[in-house]
């Protein structure tokens, strides 16, 4: 037992560190998309996710096809989880370009734990942990500083941002969290249920990509007027959305959707470093506060527990899931 304990709670150690990997490589698509002021939100978010989706369904097509019978007897997960991931991409980075890039990003992806926590509550019956609270409760202290942050930034310079857009970015933004919490349950439900990564994230991003390509073909001319949009197109394409959702699919194999989207918290705290570094922005003393909470948070998501004996065995486990170890290891 005491080995099953060991094993379990190092692929939990490996798979937090793929969903951290993952955030880091979000939080540049922020930064990335200044670099092509000319391209709209929509058409920015349909390259991103509609191309690099298609790309992994192509990468992961054997699997699929493999799996095919198991995931016919999902579809429902799977049409869910696809609806999902076509509207997020079009509600967050719209929810960037109206409310700002790190308030969009703190909204967006500071609501999604508190979302999946619901969901998985709700559907799952899963029971929140004092562990995950604590940790969820500095994440979310630590994005909302950072959004006050944004937002005083904002009002001391131009000012040009309207009260109305302002709003109407933070509730695309809580949209985006909502469909992001989404998309992580189905994948990680297809996965726990004994489907694996690949075929899971590659049909549910496969379909909703292929749901993206309308809209990029009707919003997508920007793109092609300069060799920098395109570049910033096939970035966000092969680096955040192709690789980072496959570190993501890796880490949903071995932590629930509510502690991985907890551990995206890292997302907004990238973007806003990278944007007081890359894009020259200046983040006041709350934003660094924030930062420094949102790190606190991942610490203590992500330390490791000692078990102590049978009763205590797969502490860390058991912590973030709130679930015996044997409910992670028989995956």
């Amino acid at each position: 037992m005491s080995r099953t304990a060991g094993q379990s709670s190092g692929s939990v150690g490996v798979g937090s560190l793929c969903v951290l990997v993952a955030s880091v490589l979000w939080g540049t698509t922020g930064t990335a998309a200044t670099f092509a002021p000319a391209v709209g939100p929509l058409a920015i978010g349909a390259v991103a996710m509609g191309m690099g989706g298609l790309l992994q369904a192509l990468v992961a097509a054997p699997r699929i096809v493999r799996e095919a019978p198991r995931l016919r007897a999902r579809r429902g997960v799977v049409l869910l989880g696809a609806l999902a991931v076509g509207a997020y991409p079009l509600a967050f980075y719209s929810s960037m370009r109206l409310a700002g890039v790190a308030a969009g990003t703190v909204v967006s992806i500071g609501s999604a734990p508190l979302a999946s926590a619901v969901v998985e509550r709700v559907v799952d019956k899963r029971r929140l942990t004092r562990r995950w609270t604590a940790g969820a409760a500095l994440g979310l202290t630590g994005a909302a500083l950072l959004c006050v942050a944004e937002a005083a930034r904002a009002h001391a310079g131009s000012g040009s941002r309207s009260v109305g857009a302002t709003v109407l970015g933070v509730g695309l933004g809580l949209v985006a969290g909502l469909t992001y919490a989404l998309y992580s349950w189905a994948a990680h439900r297809l996965i726990s249920g004994g489907i694996s990564s690949g075929a899971a994230m590659g049909v549910v991003f496969g379909i909703g990509g292929l749901l993206l390509v309308p809209v990029l073909v009707c919003t997508g001319a920007p793109l092609l007027d300069s060799w920098s949009a395109a570049g910033v197109g096939l970035y966000m394409a092969l680096v955040p959305m192709f690789l980072g959702y496959v570190l993501f699919g890796w880490g949903l194999a071995h932590v629930p959707a509510s502690t991985a989207t907890t551990l995206t918290l890292l997302e907004p705290a990238v973007a806003a470093v990278l944007a007081v570094l890359v894009v020259g922005e200046r983040l006041p003393s709350a934003g660094w506060a924030g930062i420094a909470l949102v790190v606190g948070c991942l610490a203590v998501l992500t330390a490791p527990r000692r078990a102590a004996g049978r009763s205590r065995a797969g502490g860390a486990d058991e912590a973030l899931t709130g679930r015996p170890l044997t409910d992670v290891t028989n995956r």
